[in-house]
């Protein structure tokens, strides 16, 4: 499989850094050929350069900047763009079910790049207000203004909890807050907080059913070499760090042939209905084996939904679903269960929001074993950074 951590918010952070690093030398040596030739640069202002780099929203941003903003970079809003079945999924629900947005206002918590806006309002919603936090809110007026619906989408850039609206309620509030692991930076609470304070009371809310699974892969070699490589790197003992890599869930794609059990629904959201403490749980899980084979990890994902849709439309972040931005989230284990066909892993997961991060997540998975071929009984804890 492609392996790579599927934190954006470091990767797209680190693009401007990156760009800079090969300004400058790759190595010590090269600094030295070049101070040995005595070649003197003189540098020429270039007004005209400058006066042009001005003018492009957010050029002057720094790594820096992206690494408290890191939403204000186009990377992330490409890859999520990009993602088609994300995208597409959000435009055919709102083109093929124009009459939810005819003639209403619409409130879009977390527009980016205002791609879900633009949608609203051309499925004819009357006004679009367009909530975005961070520094792309600048380029989103102007991509509004380009395409020519000033007219209907307001962008308001701020934050959810310290703006105001120009109207006392909205008909429908439209938002694609799902993170990793579903609540992975906690931007749910900002859409109840929204919902609770603006939506009308015969509202919409898209999407509004939310959904966590859990099963369970064979997943030997990865682990190997992400877990196990810290017990000899080069003949020196660095295993103190694979304690903290098997706390660390890893984000990445799961081949459907790893799977090894059942998938189970863990936790269903009526985000129309729910509190913010919903997002804090505590649920069962009771796993199935397919096959005789190896269990090195649970892997969970999401599903989302519309019902209020004239057909109920929605997708899946799952193993055997058409691969996003989101991947599955891999939570590795400790032991390495040998389980046969039919035999059951039982557990517990308990998920809550970091105490001093709320947009982390603390997991708690208790699990056990008891089959013909292997015992296991642990509780191991992860953290969501």
């Amino acid at each position: 499989m492609d392996r790579r951590k599927g934190d954006n918010r470091d990767a797209n952070g680190g693009l401007a850094e990156a760009t800079a690093s090969r300004l400058r030398f790759d190595s010590d040596e090269e600094a030295v050929e070049s101070e040995e030739v005595g070649m003197e640069v003189e540098e020429i202002p270039d007004a005209e350069g400058e006066e042009a780099a001005d003018e492009v929203i957010g050029s002057d941003k720094t790594s820096a900047d992206y690494y408290f903003d890191s939403y204000s970079h186009f990377g992330i809003h490409e890859e999520m763009l990009k993602d088609v079945v994300r995208t597409k999924s959000y435009q055919n629900v709102i083109t093929q079910n124009s009459f939810l947005f005819k003639d209403k206002i619409v409130l879009d918590v977390g527009a980016g790049t205002g791609i879900l806006s633009l949608f609203c309002a051309k499925a004819g919603a009357k006004h679009v207000y367009a909530i975005e936090c961070s520094q792309m809110a600048d380029m989103a007026k102007e991509i509004v203004k380009t395409n020519g619906y000033s007219d209907v989408i307001t962008v308001i850039k701020g934050k959810v909890e310290e703006i105001d609206l120009p109207v006392p309620k909205v008909d429908v509030i439209i938002s694609e807050w799902m993170g990793y692991f579903l609540l992975f930076e906690n931007m749910l609470n900002t859409v109840l907080y929204a919902r609770d304070k603006w939506l009308a009371d015969d509202g919409v809310v898209l999407p509004d059913k939310a959904s966590l699974h859990l099963t369970a892969i064979e997943d030997a070699e990865y682990k190997d070499d992400k877990i196990e490589f810290w017990n000899n790197v080069y003949g020196f003992d660095m295993s103190c760090i694979k304690k903290q890599a098997m706390m660390e869930p890893l984000v990445d794609t799961v081949d459907a042939n790893q799977i090894v059990t059942n998938c189970q629904l863990l936790k269903t959201m009526d985000i129309s209905k729910m509190t913010p403490g919903d997002a804090s749980f505590t649920v069962p899980f009771k796993l199935v084996a397919e096959r005789n084979d190896y269990i090195h990890a649970l892997v969970a994902y999401f599903n989302v939904s519309f019902t209020k849709c004239h057909k109920m439309m929605g997708f899946s972040t799952g193993p055997r679903s058409k691969a996003t931005h989101w991947k599955q989230t891999v939570l590795y284990l400790e032991d390495v269960l040998t389980i046969c066909e039919g035999e059951t892993l039982t557990g517990s997961m308990t998920v809550t929001p970091n105490k001093k991060n709320p947009r982390d997540i603390d997991i708690k998975l208790k699990y056990s074993l008891n089959g013909h071929r292997c015992q296991a009984s642990r509780t191991q804890y992860y953290k969501m950074r």
